[in-house]
């Protein structure tokens, strides 16, 4: 079964771009129609109940977009961006777990989206409350971008929903593939679909210190560090992790000057 999508971007050719490339490229989206102002969305989504939207993140500011997703009283649908934002916006979506396209839109890139949105709505089918923690990431994003830094929480995808977690209760991570294994200072742990170097660029660098290719680790956890039958953080629950001989030399300078 198709998912069903609104556009809504003030300009009209990229409106009509956008569906182009949805109709063509995309097989799992049907778009159902589209709107080139707040007003209009508001009304569309709430006669068409999409399953998807893709929201131009700048009406013409920025926020009104946002303002939209907060008028909405049934959101039971996703949200794709599409932004010609870069650099710290682009952190802020990754930390958020929210899905968005860079404008120029690129085919490969849509298409992935899409198939993430798919595989979100299947969850979501089955666990319509993860919405209310969806629309709380995207709350975050908000708070990000008007912020221009690093967030206080990270938005965790995995089988059952999204997961919004405190960075401060982040003790390391770990590779895993193309994944990264997320541990907790309670003792959880969760994968993550994301590698670790977009956490190396989600996180603050002042607080999380990639020690190894396989590693990053929370500094305000780290106990020692020892160089005993090779190099290891060891951290405030015994854990020993491996630093990697070309990072022991920064990472000795990092500790001094904590």
């Amino acid at each position: 079964m198709k998912l069903r999508a609104l556009v809504i971007d003030d300009e009209d050719l990229a409106r009509k771009n956008l569906t182009m490339l949805l109709e063509e490229y995309c097989e799992d989206i049907e778009v159902i129609g589209d709107a080139g102002n707040i007003k209009e969305a508001r009304q569309k989504i709430e006669e068409l109940q999409p399953d998807v939207i893709f929201l131009d993140i700048r009406m013409p500011s920025g926020s009104e977009g946002f303002d939209l997703l907060e008028s909405i009283e049934n959101r039971n649908f996703l949200v794709v961006f599409v932004t010609a934002f870069k650099d710290y916006a682009l952190r802020a979506f990754n930390a958020n777990a929210i899905h968005y396209v860079m404008k120029p839109v690129d085919i490969e890139d849509l298409q992935h989206a899409v198939e993430k949105v798919r595989e979100a709505r299947s969850t979501f089918a089955e666990n319509p409350e993860n919405f209310d923690t969806y629309f709380e990431s995207i709350r975050n994003l908000s708070k990000s971008m008007d912020t221009q830094g690093y967030g206080h929480k990270v938005a965790i995808s995995h089988t059952k929903g999204i997961k919004l977690i405190d960075i401060e209760e982040i003790m390391y991570l770990e590779a895993s593939g193309n994944c990264t294994m997320i541990y907790f200072t309670d003792g959880k742990r969760y994968l993550d679909t994301r590698t670790l170097k977009v956490y190396e660029g989600i996180l603050n660098p002042a607080i999380f210190y990639r020690i190894h290719k396989s590693h990053i680790i929370n500094l305000n956890y780290l106990k020692e560090y020892v160089n005993e039958d090779g190099h290891f953080a060891v951290l405030n629950n015994g854990k020993l992790i491996p630093v990697a001989r070309n990072r022991v030399s920064s990472f000795v300078k990092t500790i001094k000057s904590l």
